[in-house]
């Protein structure tokens, strides 16, 4: 089924923190009364929903595509980082829509990759094609597989694979799931420690809002230091102050999320870069650059002169490019 191209439609991305809403009038059109609501401030989806809407005052909504931070398949939606849980069938029908689209949101944001302006990506790491590297072409072709990781509150991974007949196809998977490898042994000790908390230990329990806290709070244990109560963007700031336990703790981060990123862009063969999002890399600016990142994204054995041919783009947009995304979705047959 076609959208109705002049019908009014909301527009959300929700992540276990913030869910994000903006209204477009029709097909193309702008995106309009963007706006952020904290998700703790309400009890369900449908709260918030009526909350934007009185807030813009905007006319109802007949479409909707809402991107949210979970895996989506059959009619149940129960966030994986939040209480919010919701029939897909029964939101369309008391929102009273002819059509609501419900994805995840790191697919939306995939979906908005191609066509982030300049002002909207930073670059990180260009390509680095060596003599005798057995490396051929250009890697920061758009035709290549472009993939997307970024942690927040949880972490998010997703990717485009371009399509023979042009388009993109965007992979809705869990990658921030995968088991979290240590490279060596104090990074060992860390994934020990956590193990014991958690049993399994992912990629997100690290890399993530929460996983910062986690290992800042570690790293004071080792240190025999009472850890602060702090927040995420707390630790972040205090790392950037120089405080010991926090840098620390920041500076692992950076770096299992290079080790992660660096297998995500191998199992993808991801030649057309790969992007960060999320809520938390955009803000550490430099210190980002200088962190272990880069170094651990590109360790990776034999594969080592495949991964610097990868060029690595940081997403600064200030408005959230997954809402781009979801519109997009509404656009399809």
């Amino acid at each position: 089924m076609q959208s109705e191209p002049h019908a009014p439609r909301l527009l959300a991305d929700i992540g276990g923190t913030n869910a994000r809403f903006a209204w477009q009038a029709c097909s193309g059109a702008a995106l309009e009364a963007q706006a952020t609501l904290a998700c703790s401030d309400y009890a369900t989806l449908d709260l918030a929903i009526n909350a934007y809407m009185e807030r813009v005052q905007r006319p109802r909504p007949v479409l909707a595509a809402i991107a949210i931070a979970n895996p989506v398949y059959g009619d149940q939606v129960q966030m994986t980082n939040h209480h919010w849980s919701f029939s897909i069938a029964a939101l369309r029908q008391r929102m009273g829509l002819q059509r609501l689209e419900v994805l995840n949101d790191f697919v939306a944001l995939a979906l908005a990759l191609p066509d982030l302006l300049v002002g909207e990506k930073r670059l990180l790491k260009s390509c680095e094609l060596k003599p005798g590297s057995g490396i051929q072409g250009n890697s920061e072709s758009p035709s290549g597989p472009l993939a997307l990781i970024g942690p927040g509150t949880g972490l998010g991974v997703s990717g485009l694979l371009p399509m023979p007949q042009g388009g993109w196809l965007p992979i809705a998977g869990e990658g921030g799931h995968v088991t979290l490898a240590a490279c060596n042994p104090r990074e060992q000790r860390m994934l020990e420690a956590l193990k014991q908390r958690y049993g399994h230990v992912s990629a997100e329990r690290a890399v993530s809002g929460a996983g910062l806290i986690d290992l800042y709070q570690a790293m004071c244990s080792a240190a025999s230091c009472t850890p602060n109560d702090w927040t995420a963007a707390q630790i972040s700031a205090a790392a950037l102050q120089g405080h010991p336990q926090a840098l620390e703790a920041l500076e692992l981060f950076c770096a299992f999320l290079g080790t992660v990123a660096g297998n995500l862009a191998l199992t993808m063969g991801a030649r057309g870069g790969l992007y960060i999002g999320g809520g938390i890399v955009p803000k550490l600016g430099a210190f980002f650059d200088q962190s272990p990142f880069l170094e651990r994204f590109i360790a990776k054995g034999r594969f080592r002169a495949y991964l610097e041919t990868i060029p690595v783009w940081v997403i600064v947009a200030e408005q959230s490019p997954a809402l781009r995304g979801a519109a997009r979705v509404l656009e399809r047959v």
